[in-house]
């Protein structure tokens, strides 16, 4: 190794920089000691500062003195002279700051850049031999990279046994049991082929190591899957890493390992994610801890986030700099600001006409594409058969683990076995549901054998009750899922495939064509088994791929490259791909003119097809979700409430959903609750965890105080045992002990209602309980005689408790916004309650649901401003963030000057309002990661009072789509067919002129969709009216009234 002493943040000219040479001598001596001295070099820059030319002056001393090598070199951050100011701007980015704030961290000259031979020859002309000691350390810098041979660590190959024929034998015997001692052919010889091109590459090493993971996660309980192309292989089927059948769902095993184009094979592991540390742990047991590592993410300055990010540097206005990232489009993936000026001709005028757009559009071009942080790739798990220093540069990680210095792609160049470890909350509310029946029922679920066909999963989807089934969540799915009615695994998979931007556009003709609406049309009669499936929609590009088979005569191998040219947009591949497809058209007989549409045809639906072997497995983890809440509600809802404690607006939409499939939820309570949310008497109770100052450690020593003596009979006797428990533990434990903060959140959301329900006045009480119980557990510990024995009703009673009676309790106010500060939703009520029939009537999206709204859409809001933050723009014109919390969360408004102008007198904190607006995309930077999410905002355009609400037109509302009547969103009830009086509301349905097959599809709504709400149907007869009473009674939730106006038409439904 060879050591520089660096810039003048370096340690030794930091010394230096400071005056103190003897320091900086003695730091020198430790790196000599430990380089040696050959191997340390005196670094001499000149960057035009001053301070540097002192500091060379004494590392030239320093050299004389110790006999240290100078080095002539120059401190790069970066390549060109001209890219100084953009530099400068992505300073200002990384520490969030104005490029024109004088206090902000800066460099002090422009000479940064990577200079040419002349420059440096030029700038250290007096030290020559500097300049030689750069040659001469390139010359001993030798190291070679071996980027030929995989470096994989051996899993437990039984001696004198190939990894090849281990591989067939575990895979061959596997298969056999799948299939019930008798392997068909098909599958033989799809075996015998998989298993000849894994040799053929040399991969068997690979897969063993794959299944030894998926092994061991079976045997501890640990659920697991795996997304990808994985899922195609028969022998992964065999080795029991998938247990989706590759033959059975049409998979191509060369979307996973295509022999055509051989690259590393990327099983892509999905792991429960509570579960996820379980098997990292095994690996690091089994290879090594020094052997096993993570990999460094770097995420990429995006073109959007580039413009914005230098228009607010810059000083540009934020309304403008919203604007201007407006213009630049989201797809394709990886759109440049170039691409984007090219097909935006506003993009283009606005660049050419305004020279601070110029020179923000400019800047940003030179930021865009650069390393803007480094992170820890959230699911990549590095194995080596050796120690990872002997392969790549390492660093530790948060938690002390390796993480090596290199992204992914670097990672599979140099041989390293990458693991994809991803964990999916999904499979851990699966298996924590599995678990609450077990418990609550005596039921042991298999998930992997549950019927592919029960007709209760289908219905309920087919009614858009699909809040907490993976996958299929979400306003835009739920309306497609619910006008599919889907009835297999299969058309899950189809409507997985197309749910997303591009071929989203499909879905309808998908719909329609499933239904008899639309013909399904073939260009040739070979294209009808490929596509019959889907419906006539390309959806996968399997499909991609066996059409080029069939029409073109490709092989499957040579089919992958044609669909990953087209992918990538690579035009002269493409052109040459063309001219052989239409060659081997023409050699099976097919017309050129069929087989250049057939060519057109595939072509788009190439670059954005999905990985069916993907979607399949996602359709499983739907399905088998879905199955779960269809049978076990109350068990499922429980696992998702505990899977999503940590997401409050989640927590308040599922505890909505609940209370509208008629679960009860119940209050948090010390004598009832455990730590996560639990299933109780067929009703779920509110999970003590989910409690600010409440962690797992605290419940559990309360559970374990209950489970010991019963249930607590009053505070002090809480305090007593709670306390006398945790002196039982260890000293860790006692560091754990529950605190007087956290006994306050536990009195404030009514915890300790059971035992007294007055909040205030146990609150009162809490010193002298605690100080009573700390009292008791010291005598106890000293060996004194408990006066009282072991009663501890008793040893409350001997305190005063009468002088706490006339302590009168919180009002409702104050109770829920405790509640609310200390959960994150209301609990014993809602501040809206009196109010939600008006926003019923007015608001279009709620917060559980804005995230579904397009960019640009209109949209009206409703609630309460919950936080407001006014800020001065650089125009000196007042704008403010907004924050407005609804039924089912917060929504982040923001009023530029415009609209704050003319609407500012109503925006103050706690009024109930309704918002106007627009939604509003923006990318976001992920914690601790390198990617970005998009968050969805509300740009307010005019405010309304609620009193004032009746005053806005209604066609400002989306018929009755947003806050339904009961407490929840999308579909969930308002107030249980109430009106915000308390007083049941009739639905009254307009049913003129509508055909026979559409009132037995309303009759079916009607009957899936039982409550408190009269219906009646009212027909017209030349100039009368006829009402007619029906004997349905239902739930008006917003969902059921629009899925009604959706059959019979707008504006057929009225609640009075």
């Amino acid at each position: 190794l060879i050591a520089l002493s660096a810039c003048l943040a370096g340690e030794v000219p930091l010394h230096l920089g400071k005056g103190d040479d003897r320091r900086a001598e003695r730091s020198l001596a430790d790196y000599v000691d430990i380089f040696g001295k050959d191997n340390v070099y005196l670094e001499l820059m000149d960057n035009g500062l001053a301070e540097q030319q002192r500091v060379n002056e004494a590392l030239v001393d320093l050299s004389r003195k110790t006999g240290v090598k100078l080095v002539a070199t120059n401190d790069i951050h970066y390549l060109n002279a001209r890219d100084a100011e953009a530099h400068d701007v992505l300073l200002c980015i990384q520490t969030n700051s104005m490029l024109d704030d004088p206090k902000r961290l800066r460099f002090g000259t422009q000479e940064f850049y990577f200079k040419t031979p002349d420059q440096m020859a030029r700038l250290f002309a007096d030290r020559p031999e500097a300049l030689a000691n750069t040659v001469e350390i390139a010359d001993r810098c030798n190291v070679e990279f071996d980027f030929g041979r995989l470096k994989l660590p051996d899993p437990g190959v039984p001696e004198g046994v190939s990894p090849g024929d281990y591989l067939y034998q575990q895979a061959w015997e596997g298969l056999k049991q799948r299939m019930g001692g008798e392997v068909p052919e098909e599958y033989r010889r799809q075996f015998e082929y998989e298993c000849k091109v894994y040799n053929d590459c040399g991969y068997p090493l690979y897969m063993l190591i794959v299944r030894d993971f998926t092994d061991f996660a079976r045997k501890r309980g640990i659920y697991t899957g795996i997304r990808g192309s994985a899922a195609a292989s028969i022998v992964c089927y065999g080795l029991g890493i998938t247990d989706v059948d590759p033959i059975e769902y049409g998979l191509a095993f060369e979307r996973f390992l295509n022999p055509e184009r051989i690259s590393m094979p990327d099983v892509d592991l999905d792991i429960q994610d509570d579960r996820r540390d379980e098997l990292i742990q095994y690996v690091c047991d089994k290879y090594g801890p020094e052997r096993v590592g993570q990999i460094a993410t770097f995420g990429t300055l995006k073109a959007r986030a580039a413009v914005r990010d230098c228009g607010r540097v810059l000083g540009m206005e934020l309304a403008e700099v919203d604007a201007l990232c407006k213009m630049i489009p989201t797809t394709p993936v990886g759109i440049t600001i170039e691409q984007a000026m090219e097909g935006n001709p506003d993009l283009r005028a606005a660049y050419e006409r305004n020279r601070e757009v110029k020179r923000v559009i400019d800047t940003a071009r030179r930021l865009e594409g650069l390393n803007r942080n480094v992170g820890v790739h959230a699911a990549g798990v590095l194995i080596s058969d050796d120690p990872l220093t002997d392969h790549v540069p390492v660093q530790p990680g948060g938690k002390g683990e390796l993480v090596a210095q290199m992204a992914k792609h670097d990672i599979e160049k140099v041989g390293l076995l990458k693991m994809d470890f991803l964990g999916l909350a999904n499979l851990t509310i699966l298996a924590n549901a599995i678990r609450n029946v077990r418990r609550t029922r005596g039921i042991d679920i298999d998930i992997l054998r549950i019927p592919l066909d029960d007709p209760k999963v289908f219905e309920m989807l087919g009614r858009g009750d699909t809040n907490g089934v993976f996958q299929l969540e979400g306003a835009g799915m739920r309306r497609y899922v619910m006008d599919l009615k889907p009835n297999s695994v299969r058309e899950l998979a189809a409507m997985v495939a197309l749910y997303r931007p591009g071929p989203m556009a499909y879905i309808p003709k998908f719909i329609r064509s499933k239904f008899g609406q639309e013909p399904i049309t073939y260009l040739h009669p070979a294209l009808e088994p490929i596509l019959r499936e889907t419906y006539g929609v390309i959806c996968y590009q399997e499909q991609v791929l066996e059409i080029a088979r069939a029409i073109g005569g490709f092989t499957m191998g040579q089919a992958d490259v044609l669909r990953k040219a087209m992918s990538s947009k690579n035009r002269a591949v493409m052109d040459e791909q063309r001219e052989k497809f239409l060659a081997g058209a023409k050699a099976k007989g097919i017309p050129e003119k069929i087989a250049a549409q057939i060519y057109e045809q595939i072509e788009p639906f190439a670059g954005y097809a999905f990985n069916k072997a993907h979607a399949v497995c996602y359709a499983f983890v739907a399905y088998r979700t879905a199955y779960m809440k269809a049978n076990y509600p109350v068990e499922y809802y429980a696992a998702l409430l505990s899977a999503n404690m940590d997401d409050k607006d989640k927590l308040a939409a599922y505890i909505d959903d609940c209370r509208r499939l008629g679960i009860e939820v119940r209050l948090p309570d010390v004598n009832a609750a455990a730590v996560e949310f639990e299933v109780e008497d067929g009703a779920i109770r509110f999970g003590l965890s989910a409690i600010k100052g409440c962690g797992r450690s605290v419940v559990e020593t309360i559970v374990a105080a209950r489970q010991s003596g019963g249930p607590f009979v009053n505070l002090f006797d809480f305090c007593e045992r709670v306390n006398s428990q945790q002196s039982g533990h260890d000293v860790q434990a006692q560091q754990t002990a529950i605190n007087r903060a956290a006994l306050e959140c536990l009195i404030k959301v009514g915890a300790f209602s059971s035992i007294c329900p007055n909040r205030a006045q146990l609150l009162q009480m809490l010193p002298d309980a605690m100080s009573a119980a700390a009292a008791k557990v010291r005598s106890r510990r000293a060996g004194q005689a408990d006066l009282f024995g072991d009663d501890a009703s008793v040893a409350s009673s001997a305190i005063n408790l009468a002088k706490y009676n006339h302590i009168g309790d919180f009002s409702r106010e104050e109770i829920l916004a405790t509640e609310k500060s200390l959960v994150g939703l209301y609990l014993s009520g809602h501040p809206l309650e009196d109010v939600r029939g008006l926003l019923e009537k007015h608001c279009t999206a709620t917060a559980s649901d804005i995230r579904d709204l397009d960019d640009g859409a209109d949209c009206t809001i409703g609630g309460i401003i919950a936080d407001v933050r006014h800020r001065i723009t650089r125009r000196g014109e007042k704008m403010a963030l907004v924050k407005i919390e609804d039924l089912y969360g917060t929504i982040p408004v923001t009023f530029f000057p415009k609209a704050f102008e003319s609407c500012a007198e109503h925006i103050e904190k706690d009024r109930v309002v309704l918002v106007k607006g627009k939604a509003s995309h923006r990318e976001r930077l992920i914690a601790d990661d390198a990617d970005t999410t998009v968050q969805v905002e509300i740009v307010g355009e005019s405010v309304t009072p609620v009193k004032h609400a009746n005053s806005i037109s209604s066609s400002s509302a989306r018929g009755h789509v947003g806050i339904p009547s009961g407490s929840g969103a999308n579909g969930k009830p308002a107030t249980n067919g109430k009106s915000p009086m308390g007083v049941t509301r009739t639905v009254h349905i307009r049913i003129n002129g509508i055909p026979p097959a559409k009132l037995d599809i309303l009759r079916a709504l009607l009957e899936a969709n039982p409550g408190p709400s009269p219906v009646c149907f009212w027909m017209s007869r030349g100039d009368t009216r006829q009402k007619v009473v029906t004997q349905f009674k239902v739930e008006p939730t917003t969902r059921f009234v629009t899925e009604i106006e959706r059959i019979l038409g707008p504006d057929v439904v009225r609640l009075a």
